[in-house]
């Protein structure tokens, strides 16, 4: 059936344009790209992945198959992945004040990787690693975003991380 293919990539795209209007008072705290940029560029980007998704969904459901790329039929979605994977999220951005980018981050990544069906150690810890420290050296080398450093031991594990990484 159509509705329920579609429901959610179109309830993603009115989710992100809701927010959207959400992000321009944030400009007023800074010059240059501002404080607003980062969250409208990820907004713009849930919108065109989700009307992708949508486009995909709608062609697929018109035509009555339910295939993936490589021809073969897709295993139904599980639900309690689909609510895990949106809690993880959500606890990321609770956290990340309170326990710090990096560390969240890197938990994020495992447990994420874990859930998604990732079993080898070796892959999850080297995503893990590089990922961290690829975003690391994103948002605080290249565009100097300042990131959560976590309170207390927290943040003095993120400086000694920074330094570590020549980060400042």
């Amino acid at each position: 059936m159509l509705v329920p293919r579609v429901a959610a990539p179109l309830a993603g795209v009115a989710f992100a344009i809701a927010l959207y209007p959400g992000t321009w008072g944030l400009d007023t705290m800074a010059r240059g790209l501002g404080p607003g940029f980062w969250p409208r560029l990820a907004l713009i980007g849930l919108a065109l992945a989700c009307a992708a998704k949508f486009v995909e969904e709608w062609q697929q459901a018109r035509a009555g198959t339910i295939v993936t790329a490589g021809g073969d039929a897709r295993p139904p979605i599980s639900h309690a992945k689909l609510a895990a994977g949106i809690g993880l999220i959500m606890l990321y951005v609770l956290l990340a004040p309170y326990v710090g980018f990096p560390l969240v981050t890197a938990l994020f990544i495992a447990t994420f990787m874990v859930l998604c069906g990732t079993r080898s150690v070796r892959a999850v810890a080297a995503n893990v690693v590089v990922g961290t420290v690829g975003l690391l050296y994103l948002f605080v080398k290249l565009v100097y975003l300042p990131l959560p450093k976590g309170g207390g031991p927290f943040e003095t594990l993120t400086l000694a991380l920074y330094r570590a990484l020549h980060l400042f």
